[in-house]
């Protein structure tokens, strides 16, 4: 009879410690629930007047469902939002919106709308601070928003290059441009297209930036030195996608991809004075490291020699694929973004890359469909952008329900009791 109550006792001690993990588990969860912060049902621009809306509209310049929240990046009261040439009709590609406004507010045209409303078939820039079409920004410490414009209008229809693939810089002080840099022939490739950029550089040095630019169709990197006012391509296997990582499932819709690199991310200054560049193809489940130091100095190195200094730090495991990364330099942290699994995950660069060092810290199938872009600010809050993307582009979204969002949290508070914490 003691034995059998042994086992009872026994019994209801690990079903009250499950319970326990359970609990601990949910409240983990809740603990990491970001805060939603904007979202739209459609999208719509700040304009001057009614009747230039009424006009945009009539000469199919804007055409409200075509237009798609993609990109952001928070500076100061100001947080950027992207919106790709994806479809004819996008009215403007750089926008901001106002951290202490309303949460559905209409997009406001960086620097201006006049610079944004460019036809679809324009055949030149109307001016040198006109923009096209743009999928990531990067904002850098000396206060400067830096743009990579693929120059593509309606990529999904007639694909009229209106310009080269160019780095576009504006003072953010002043909201004026201060330099536009056009890539040059033999950084590109057939099927090159650039839609990300990261930029490498100190604050008080703010002269010696290097911009760091994926090439997703063409399976390379593009180098930028300010200072130089110069670009060199840099090439390596590494950059290609996985054959068996090119199938998504995301709000039930089926397609496969072959994007090679395009997560980018920079560590703290190692003692040399370099970062750790951390990268990833989008169709791809492993991520790999590289020094500045070789990306810098790339067309004075042995490429052969070099080949080895690209390492592989493991994989993520099956079904996540990352569109977006950033390096949270305060916790040591990693975070991307996770298609496949409507969420964010996360990695300690002080720990091995595993499976179970990369938790995902939060998921739901409604509110993150497609996390597409994710950035962490310099108050450490991160910002990520979700945008049901595959709806957009193989099937259609319904006006009457939510379909853009973006969300923020701290980044101490979104890694406490997971793997990611120190």
């Amino acid at each position: 009879m003691s034995a059998f109550v042994a086992i009872i006792q026994r019994y209801i001690t690990m079903r009250a410690v499950s319970i326990a993990l359970v609990f601990a588990a949910l409240s983990a969860c809740q603990a990491a629930t970001p805060k939603l912060r904007f979202e739209w049902k459609v999208v719509d621009y700040l304009w001057e007047t009614p009747a230039q809306r009424e006009k945009a509209i009539t000469e199919n310049q804007f055409l409200p469902a075509n237009n798609l929240p993609l990109g952001l990046g928070r500076w100061k009261n100001k947080l950027f939002v992207t919106v790709p040439r994806w479809k004819g009709g996008v009215a403007s590609s750089l926008n901001y919106v106002d951290l202490d406004g309303p949460s559905d507010q209409p997009l406001k045209a960086y620097p201006s709308l006049k610079d944004n409303l460019v036809p679809d078939n324009a055949t030149e820039l109307p001016s040198n601070s006109s923009i096209i079409s743009v999928f990531r920004v990067f904002v850098d410490p000396c206060d400067r928003l830096w743009v990579m414009d693929s120059g593509l209008a309606d990529i999904y229809g007639i694909g009229n290059q209106v310009a080269g693939p160019s780095l576009v810089i504006f003072d953010l002080n002043t909201d004026q441009l201060l330099h536009r840099y056009f890539f040059k022939v033999k950084d590109m490739k057939e099927d090159s297209f650039f839609a990300n950029v990261v930029v490498d550089v100190d604050k008080d040095s703010c002269d010696n930036a290097f911009a760091y630019v994926p090439d997703l169709g063409g399976y390379g990197v593009v180098v930028y030195s300010l200072k130089q006012d110069d670009s060199w391509r840099v090439a390596h296997h590494y950059f290609h996608f996985e054959p068996l990582a090119g199938s998504y499932r995301v709000g039930g819709i089926e397609f496969h991809w072959t994007d090679g690199v395009f997560g980018l991310a920079l560590s703290e200054p190692r003692e040399n004075g370099y970062r750790t560049m951390f990268f990833h193809a989008f169709s791809s489940t492993k991520e790999f490291c590289v020094s500045t130091e070789l990306l810098r100095n790339y067309t004075h190195i042995n490429k052969s020699e070099a080949f080895n200094d690209f390492k592989l730090l493991g994989d993520r495991g099956e079904r996540t694929q990352a569109s977006a990364s950033f390096y949270d330099e305060k916790n040591h942290v990693l975070f991307y973004t996770q298609v496949n699994r409507d969420g964010v995950g996360c990695w300690n660069s002080n720990k091995p890359y595993t499976p179970e060092n990369n938790p995902l810290l939060f998921s739901d199938p409604e509110l993150f469909e497609f996390p597409n872009d994710l950035k962490v600010d310099d108050e450490g809050t991160m910002w990520v952008l979700s945008d049901k993307l595959p709806r957009f582009l193989y099937k259609t979204l319904d006006p009457n329900q939510g379909n853009y969002r973006i969300f923020s949290i701290s980044t101490s508070e979104a890694i406490k009791g997971t793997a990611c914490e120190a």
